[in-house]
This record gives structure tokens, C-alpha cells and sequence, in this order.
């Protein structure tokens, strides 16, 4: 049930959306589900995927490996099925909001004068899901079929890390049994003209410093205090992290995914306003791009913490290893698939490495090409951020693109094994 702010814009906006599109109307449908954490909805996406999969013919497979955390998976079967499949993806989840700072309520999908559709999700990444299935609408509605079979999969938790999605599901044998080929996955908004493709992402290295020292009295000067190393520490990470900074900012070919980004998210420690701790800590989020040595960037964190003084460790909470990236090289069958229609549409894509985390991470890590696409250009990025929105044009444009891309990547001739 939607609470009575939501419900009174729904009311409000009935009759406008009984003469609007129909890829719209399912559009903002999904975004009123209410999949946000810490408790997401997914039983109400599940269904709507499911009447979504019965009305296109499509078969629906629910997969739950974890408790409440279902993988749903639409497929349409190709002509030649022993062929390895394409998988189009996207999660269902989405970030929690400060309602306070929209304009409109953020789960009620609200579409402006200027058709611009607000909620949470409407970028990350609920528009993928219906573009894609929109796009199969279309091409069954023209009688196509391809030799590669399509697998939508929606999987859930990819906003908490995917640890309870994707992570665990490409280690399956469920995941095994689609003979996955090639896939899609989200990628970001672009400002301008331009539409950004992402093949490969950053590691993501989440650790806490932790720092030793003498404890005291708060009046006196106790030498080798945890505090004194962990400015150290700090001081370190930040230098290296302003560096970084510069070298994005006077290199105009240089992208966020292609420097190392670090920052300080959390500093632990102390009992009371008049005891020196025996322990302090600190934690960093830093993103390391594939061309960065990672054995080398560890050295690094060791030295840190050595030249802070004795009693200083580190520990991780994740360490992301895996630096595949996908080909963008022409002679790629699969790029090449991917990137012929867009030519043809005249779209201009800009490649990058995301300089985030995304499902595309597992799939890449298996051994499956994945690139990162969402088809919004001349958009702001909004992701997580307050008054999500996305064009209703643009919304239905990308539509029309992925009705190009997923035959091309769905008849991509038998590979070498295949």
C-alpha cells in the first residue's frame, strides 16, 4: 500500500495516464513498488515481472538462494539455442531517500509539465528493466526471432554490494545452465550529447587503519599517542588522495574511472573527553582503476601505515582483486555488435571504466564480457541523489535503441566452441 502522499499524486494523475504511453505507464508502475532499503518490495516486483513474462510469452524462472532475495529471469528462447545466450540485466533494488528534500513524493512517479518523471530508481535502474522488456514488446509484436536466446534477469541487493544477487548467483549452476555469451548491465547518465559505455570498473577497496597507543590523562602530553599515528595515517591517504585529484583535474582525456579515488568514511575511537584512547581507527573507500598495479598499491598502504609508527595494521572489509575489463576493440564480435547500431543511429559513445561497483564486476569475474549501458544522454546524473528523474522522451528513445542493439547482439555467428 502506498502511503496517502503517494496515493493522493497516483489519484491525481489516473486520467492523465489512461491517454500516456503505454511503455510509460508500466514504466512509472514499476517505480511506485516500493523496492527501496532497508525492506524492498520484492514480492510486488516479482509480480509484475511475472504478468509482465505471461503477456509477452515469455518463460519465468524465480530463483532464490537467499532468503526473500529472488532472481527472477525472463526468457525468450533463440533459434538456435545451444548457441550461448545474452543476458540483459538489472536489480530491482533501490537507495533509501530523504523525503524532505524532494519536491514530490519519491515512490509516486510523478511526471511534471515537461515530462520529466521523478522517483527513486527512474535512472538507477528501473528505466533498463522496462526499456528491455519494451524492446522485446516491440520485436515479438514484428514476429522476430534471433539465433542467441534472451535472458532478462532482475536481481536483487545490488545497491548493498550484490553479496545476496548476482555474487552468489554466478557461482550456481543455475547460472551455469543459461551458457551465458555476452551481456548488458546498467551504466550512467550522460549530460551531453554523448552516450557513456562502460567496460570494466574500478576495485573497490574498503579498509579500516587501526591504530596503538600509549593511553593517559587528558591534561598531560603522553608520547606515542593512536592519535598521533592516526593523523599520520590520515595525512598519507589524503596527500596521495589530492594528488590524484590533480592529476584528474589537468588531464582533460582523464575520466573519474581512470584515477584512484580515495576517501575517509568513518574515524572510531575515545571513551571520554578526559582519557587519550589506547585505540583509534579509521576507514577508507578507495577505487582503484584496472591499469593500476594492485600488488604495488598495497605496498603503498603498508608504507602508510609503517611510517606511522609501531602498533598500526590494516584490515579489509572488501577487496575487490578482479581487473578484467571487456573489449572494445572492433575486431570484438561482440563490441562490434554492440556498436554498429549504435553508428547507425548516429549515437556517439564515450567508453570509460565505471568509477563505481556494479553486477557487471561478477559477471566479468566468470569469464562473461559485460558492458555497462543505460541509454540517457542530455540527462543530469542523479543516481542516489535527491529529485531522481528521467525524461519521458528520453525514456522512450532508449526504447528504440535497445529494439536496435538486442538484435544485433542476439545474431552475433557461432564463436570458435560454439
Amino acid at each position: 500500500m502506498l502511503p496517502a502522499g503517494d496515493s493522493n499524486h497516483v489519484r491525481h494523475e489516473q486520467k492523465e495516464e489512461s491517454q500516456e504511453h503505454p511503455s510509460t505507464a508500466l514504466f512509472r508502475e514499476y517505480l511506485r513498488i516500493r523496492t527501496v532499503h532497508p525492506e524492498p518490495d520484492y514480492d510486488g516486483a516479482v509480480k509484475l515481472l511475472e504478468r509482465v513474462a505471461s503477456e509477452l510469452g515469455l518463460t519465468c524462472r524465480k530463483l532464490e538462494f537467499c532468503p526473500g532475495r529472488v532472481i527472477t529471469i525472463l526468457t525468450w528462447e533463440g533459434t538456435s539455442p545451444h548457441l550461448k545466450s545474452i543476458v540483459l540485466n538489472s536489480h530491482s533494488d533501490v537507495v533509501p531517500v530523504f523525503e524532505d528534500h524532494w519536491n514530490t513524493p519519491p515512490f509516486a512517479a510523478h511526471k511534471d509539465e515537461n515530462g520529466n518523471i521523478y522517483a527513486r530508481g527512474a535512472q538507477d535502474m528501473k528505466c533498463v528493466t522496462i526499456q528491455y522488456i519494451e524492446a522485446i514488446r516491440k520485436l515479438k509484436a514484428e514476429g522476430k526471432r534471433f539465433p542467441r536466446t534472451l535472458h532478462i534477469t532482475v536481481v536483487p541487493d545490488e545497491e548493498i554490494g550484490g553479496y545476496t544477487g548476482m555474487s552468489v548467483f554466478v557461482k550456481k549452476p543455475e547460472f551455469k545452465s543459461l551458457n551465458v555469451g555476452f551481456a548488458l548491465d546498467e551504466g550512467l547518465a550522460n549530460p551531453s550529447d554523448q552516450f557513456t559505455v562502460f567496460y570494466g570498473e574500478k576495485c573497490i577497496w574498503w579498509l579500516t587503519v587501526h591504530c596503538l597507543g600509549n593511553p593517559g590523562h587528558g591534561s598531560r602530553f603522553i608520547e606515542n599517542t593512536a592519535a598521533e599515528k592516526l593523523h599520520k595515517v590520515i595525512n598519507s591517504f589524503m596527500e596521495f588522495r589530492n594528488k590524484e585529484k590533480q592529476r584528474l583535474e589537468s588531464d582533460s582525456r582523464l575520466t573519474l574511472g581512470d584515477v584512484t579515488s580515495v576517501n575517509m568514511t568513518k574515524l572510531s575511537g575515545g571513551v571520554a573527553y578526559n582519557v587519550v584512547p589506547s585505540e583509534m581507527t579509521a576507514t577508507f573507500d578507495v577505487r582503484i582503476p584496472p591499469t593500476v598495479d594492485l600488488k604495488d598499491f598495497e605496498v603503498n598502504i603498508q608504507n602508510w601505515c609503517r611510517q606511522a609508527g609501531e602498533g598500526v595494521t590494516y584490515e579489509f572489509y572488501q577487496k575487490t582483486m578482479n581487473q578484467t575489463v571487456t573489449s572494445i576493440e572492433e575486431s570484438d564480435p561482440w563490441w562490434k555488435a554492440f556498436s554498429k547500431p549504435c553508428k547507425e543511429l548516429n549515437l556517439t559513445l564515450k567508453p570509460e571504466i565505471f568509477p563505481a561497483g556494479t553486477d557487471s564486476r561478477y559477471l566479468r569475474a566468470v569469464g562473461v564480457p559485460a558492458i555497462g549501458f543505460s541509454p540517457m544522454n542530455r540527462t543530469p546524473i542523479l543516481l542516489h541523489d535527491h529529485n531522481e528523474y528521467l525524461n519521458e522522451q528520453i525514456f522512450l528513445k532508449g526504447i528504440d535503441i535497445y529494439t536496435q542493439i538486442i538484435p544485433s547482439i542476439a545474431s552475433v555467428a557461432p564463436q570458435p566452441g560454439e
